[in-house]
């Protein structure tokens, strides 16, 4: 309450400032800059390398460009309806705010205006920003009342407020992938953004992310870009790392900023902030969902995936993206079952789960979670850690992938080239040397070396079918013992699921004793999403694990 008054106080103020000169936004400030050095000595030994902070604040974005838009419409959004609101909507899934809706308790537009409501209220104050939004959508309001009166639903995610991950394509807002060099980039609908709306969802705005999606700097924070700054962890701030790359995703998710977010991964990227912010994430076979208008690491690689506060809306988010994209060349039809994953828990009986003994021996919430699926009858078969590595050429297929799949993207997604001045890794390497301090605070040691790199197509092929066949290696227990799923915590096997192009859902399964949040994973093999998700339902519903982070449950 004392959060909210200030608040108030401080839009009173906003609205009051100026000599009473303007009753236009142009004129009201609703964010300044800060000095964040402080915040960033502070944290100069923390016993996480990666969380001594060179910067937190953005040098480059205006909160007050990006907030300004809307801020007419949601400053009329009382705290009265807020509040009537927030138990019909704070951590509730999908099914339940649509009947909540059905019955008429509030419109699509009042859900939008209470996400955006959030939003201001703890992103533009300093000491409660998450810096997770980097972008917000100036038409979601106008979109949310058109939707209001077609009510032509079809699909659970109708009206849903989403967040994307800002390496996704999205008309209207600018796609940087955290990037100085992309801040001006314009584009179409990702393919994945064109289901979501085609099935009535909502995009609400674009998340942070680790720049280039983790794979500019070495060793740097988590959540960090030059464009949104350093993301922090609801959980704790500079207290936790967000994970990465998704980190915008999992915090916004983990805050309640969106009904759900879109994250995606090459190797960890969603599992990782999931697991960060006690969020569910997936992190489908590869060719489930397209890649089409996402900002690409590795063609080989990379996806797209739900991150929500639950199984539910996970399977929900999931089924509204899928579709046989005919310009991925991996993209696939999806077999059905996923919509319907959420409502038919598996039972856990009838599952076969791998369990790693170091993981019981070292992680109590790990043995704990595997204690409590064997007290529900499933069967649990313990193996020790596989004598097997990832090839060093697993790097070099990103970055031989990233000097082709970042050329091809810049040539077909960029609508505005004479503003995006640049058309390969050289260009980017070239643009960010010329003011380091601002554009690459930690270096660009990763695009550095793909400048270096001299694979021919045909060692690519080879190296891909050396890391394909070294990933399928490492889970070859699972298919020697009849297994379901292998269980993991976060992005631990993330490296091995990525090669092996195999699935993984992230699951909540308690915080550790200091309050740091940790997840279970659920690896399973190719094309068995449905499964993960009727499995994660079932876990969940025996745990019922996550927690809203504190500071952020009114």
């Amino acid at each position: 309450m004392c959060r909210y008054l200030w608040f108030v106080l401080l839009l009173i103020g906003f609205i009051s400032c100026k000599d009473h000169k303007a009753k236009t936004n142009e004129n009201i400030v609703l964010w300044t800059p800060y000095n964040d050095s402080a915040e960033v000595a502070a944290n100069t030994e923390h016993e996480n390398k990666r969380m001594r902070y060179k910067f937190i604040q953005s040098k480059v974005l205006d909160k007050n460009e990006v907030f300004l838009p809307l801020y007419d419409e949601v400053s009329k959004f009382s705290e009265e309806r807020y509040e009537a609101m927030r138990p019909l909507v704070l951590e509730q899934d999908i099914p339940t705010i649509q009947s909540h809706i059905d019955l008429g308790k509030f419109t699509y537009e009042e859900l939008v205006l209470f996400y955006l409501h959030r939003i201001y209220k703890y992103e533009l104050p300093n000491s409660t920003t998450l810096n997770s939004i980097i972008a917000l959508n100036p038409n979601v309001l106008h979109e949310a009342r058109q939707l209001d009166e077609s009510l032509e639903i079809h699909h659970p995610i109708y009206g849903m407020p989403i967040l994307l991950k800002d390496n996704i394509g999205a008309a209207g807002m600018k796609t940087t992938a955290g990037a100085i060099a992309l801040m001006e980039n314009e584009t179409d609908d990702a393919f994945i953004v064109e289901r979501l709306k085609a099935n009535g969802a909502l995009i609400l705005g674009k998340a942070n992310l680790s720049e280039w999606a983790n794979f500019i700097c070495d060793g740097c924070p988590n959540g960090q870009s030059a464009v949104g700054g350093q993301t922090l962890n609801p959980y704790g701030r500079r207290i936790f790392d967000t994970g990465g790359s998704s980190a915008g995703s999992g915090t916004s998710a983990a805050a309640n900023y969106a009904v759900a977010t879109v994250g995606t991964e090459t190797s960890g990227s969603i599992l990782s902030p999931s697991g960060q912010n006690s969020v569910v994430g997936l992190k489908p076979t590869i060719g489930l969902l397209s890649r089409t208008g996402i900002v690409p690491i590795s063609s080989t690689l990379d996806t797209p995936g739900p991150m929500t506060k639950n199984v539910t809306d996970n399977a929900i988010l999931l089924d509204a993206m899928l579709g046989k994209d005919e310009t991925d060349y991996k993209s696939v039809k999806a077999e059905p079952g996923i919509l319907s994953a959420w409502n038919n828990p598996e039972p856990l009986k009838s599952i076969r789960f791998g369990v790693i003994q170091s993981l019981m021996e070292g992680d109590s919430l790990y043995a704990a979670a595997v204690a409590r699926l064997k007290e529900v009858g499933a069967e649990i078969v313990t193996f020790g850690n596989q004598n097997y590595h990832l090839p060093s050429t697993f790097l070099t297929l990103l970055e031989a992938d990233m000097k082709n799949d970042l050329k091809t993207y810049l040539e077909t997604q960029v609508k505005n080239k004479d503003a995006v001045k640049i058309s390969s890794v050289l260009d980017v390497v070239s643009f960010n040397g010329k003011d380091s301090l601002v554009r690459i605070p930690y270096g660009q040691l990763r695009f550095e070396s793909i400048l270096r790199d001299s694979t021919s197509e045909e060692r690519l092929k080879r190296i891909k079918e050396d890391v394909l066949l070294t990933g399928r290696g490492y889970f070859e227990p699972m298919i020697q013992n009849d297994l379901d799923v292998l269980l993991s915590i976060n992005n631990y096997h993330a490296g091995y699921a990525a090669a092996a192009e195999y699935p993984a859902l992230t699951v909540p399964m308690g915080y550790k004793a200091d309050g740091e949040p940790e997840n279970l994973t659920f690896i399973g093999q190719p094309f068995s999403e449905a499964l993960l998700l009727r499995i994660g339902k079932a876990f969940e519903d025996i745990t019922n694990a996550r927690k809203i982070p504190e500071g952020y449950q009114d």
